[in-house]
């Protein structure tokens, strides 16, 4: 057996088990449009307090936090805004929009950011700390980002589905903006490739060990995280969200998916945007290890720019099984592609999009050697590297 065989039959290998073996990531079928929970009786729906960490989002709040304040929530629901040290005027805004919506919202000037803890999970911190101070104290925090736009209706259906189910976190990974050049061709391949690592039909399993969220909006228990030992256990966490979920999952079920009817107000205009918005974490994700990236870096390889390469450069019989490793990686990601709005035509440019993807991994390990890793509106929070 040759070697280009050998990578080729390898390759075909790894999306058969990627099509057939992992949860049907692929076919994004997990959707907040699915839900079919009953509406709670009139006079019990829980009560809910909105956090909101915000640093230099300004701009983002007219949209987000009117958002939320438009809400049709038939039960309590209290909003929470912590200003993180920001340099804009984040903080009057946001009053400004309160006063315009003519609904209070606590703003919290957020207090310097002490060492070991991540800044938007101090931030949170905070928040959730003002949150319990209310009475009654919340039954659930609904965490969110101050670039997140909700539908009106969407954290009624969120609390339905976690009364109805026993959840203690409810999720939706809100849809990135896809408008510019560079976020059509990025942006459904990061959800994409998000969905690949934490099948979203593994995570909403009852008896689930894959755990994830996404950190735009999160519905938590407010007991359930108490007893998890709050979110101090996840201070130094630069990938909050699954590591949140992680926590969460030892006190009962969760769910994750997909939606159209909340969506991030955050633009990318340009690669270097996404660039950044990748390689602020990417490291992270492999524990800042340089054998796993090496490893991960060879699987990437393998998975995404191996069939291409030797369909065009191998002779047969190894063309034609790497040209079916091609084919079934252009079909599993057109659902992506059409949930986004995206002409198919970007399919079959998926191991192109990898290679760009695997790039900014990399970039995100040379950021975290010079000091710079987890940066984020001018705060580099990933530990520092050993040197």
């Amino acid at each position: 057996m040759t070697l280009p065989l050998v990578i080729a039959s390898l390759a075909l290998a790894v999306w058969l088990y990627l099509i057939f073996c992992r949860g049907g990531f692929w076919r994004a079928r997990e959707r907040e449009d699915q839900d079919r929970s009953a509406p709670l009786a009139p006079g019990a729906w829980p009560n809910v307090v909105a956090v909101i960490p915000a640093r230099n989002e300004a701009p983002m709040l007219r949209l987000g936090l009117g958002s939320l304040l438009a809400q049709d929530y038939p039960g309590a629901l209290s909003i929470v805004l912590v200003d993180d040290e920001s340099s804009d005027d984040t903080a009057g805004v946001a009053r400004a929009v309160a006063a315009e919506a003519h609904r209070e919202v606590v703003v919290l000037r957020g207090e310097p950011l002490p060492q070991a803890w991540t800044g938007k999970v101090w931030a949170m911190h905070q928040g959730i700390a003002q949150a319990e101070a209310l009475e009654p104290a919340p039954d659930y925090l609904l965490l969110t980002d101050a670039d997140i736009a909700y539908a009106p209706d969407i954290l009624r259906r969120l609390v339905a589905r976690a009364s109805a189910t026993g959840l203690v976190l409810v999720s939706l990974m809100a849809k990135l903006r896809c408008r510019s050049l560079a976020e059509r061709a990025l942006i459904p391949a990061f959800v994409f490739f998000f969905q690949m690592l934490y099948p979203f039909a593994w995570v909403n399993r009852s008896t689930a060990k894959t755990a994830a969220a996404a950190g735009g909006c999160m519905l938590i228990e407010r007991r359930a995280l108490e007893r998890a030992g709050g979110i101090a256990k996840i201070r130094g966490a630069l990938i909050d969200d699954c590591t949140l979920a992680k926590l969460m999952q030892a006190e009962g079920p969760t769910w994750l998916g997909l939606t159209d009817r909340v969506r991030s107000l955050r633009r990318y205009p340009h690669i270097g945007d996404i660039r950044r918005m990748v390689a602020r974490s990417a490291y992270a994700q492999l524990r800042y290890s340089p054998p796993l990236l090496v490893a991960v870096s060879a699987g990437m390889a393998l998975t995404f720019l191996a069939a291409p390469a030797l369909v065009l450069v191998a002779g047969y019989p190894a063309s034609i099984i790497a040209a079916g490793a091609w084919a079934l990686m252009t079909l599993a990601f057109l659902p992506i592609l059409r949930f986004y709005d995206v002409s198919p035509i970007w399919a079959p440019a998926l191991p192109l999009i990898a290679a760009a993807y695997l790039a900014f991994t990399l970039d995100s390990a040379y950021q975290h050697w010079r000091g710079e890793g987890g940066l984020w509106k001018g705060r580099s929070q990933a530990l520092p590297a050993r040197r």
